[in-house]
């Protein structure tokens, strides 16, 4: 077998896997992309599929593990920080009330939902770090969260590899795809946080 055949899409791979880690922190990481990319690169191998999603879930529960600590941690800096983005500091608010006076399954449905709205991940992990009462409870629903997201994100990728012919073309529908699903997703909770406002 060429190398490179199989070095290029273990890098790939790595990538992804580093970017899911990381956009936690910094939400503008395209992570989903990087990831539909590793699954069309690695999609005829047998098996990688279930690998992928597996690091995937893995990296995705560390990434919001390690905000979370970094936000407990830096409690003092990450107010800081919060004072000169007051929209943001308006959102971890809003969440951090919200999450603390939901039921067990409400809770859930926050968690879950944040992972696939855009930086609705890093807003829930700043909030959740300045209340370490809520921390067990999040870090269940987080690896719930982490697991669907990967096998949601892995699947959309592996299906519209084994349905279009060409790979730029399974690549842009994967990717418009998942934007248009975590668009859709943020309209809703946008939608219904005006009606619980009225």
């Amino acid at each position: 077998m060429d190398a490179i055949a199989v070095i290029g899409p273990a890098w790939i791979c790595a990538l992804a896997l580093v970017a899911v880690l990381g956009d936690a922190l910094l939400p503008f990481i395209p992570s989903g992309t990087l990831v539909i990319l590793a699954v069309l690169r690695t999609s005829q191998t047998e098996g990688s599929p279930l690998l992928l999603a597996a690091g995937v879930a893995t990296a995705s529960f560390l990434g919001d593990l390690l905000l979370l600590q970094l936000a407990r941690r830096s409690a003092p800096t990450v107010q800081r920080r919060l004072a000169h983005r007051p929209k943001l500091a308006a959102s971890v608010e809003r969440v951090q009330r919200s999450f603390a006076g939901r039921t067990t399954r409400r809770a859930a449905a926050l968690v879950i939902v944040a992972r696939f709205v855009p930086a609705g991940r890093t807003v829930l992990d700043l909030a959740v770090g300045h209340s370490p009462d809520l921390s067990r409870t999040f870090l269940r629903w987080s690896a719930v969260a982490a697991v669907l997201w990967a096998g949601y994100i892995v699947s959309l990728g592996w299906l519209n590899s084994h349905w279009f012919d060409t790979a730029w073309l399974s690549f842009a529908i994967s990717c418009a795809a998942a934007t248009a699903i975590s668009s859709g997703i943020a309209q809703l909770v946008r939608r219904r946080r005006r009606e619980l406002a009225v």
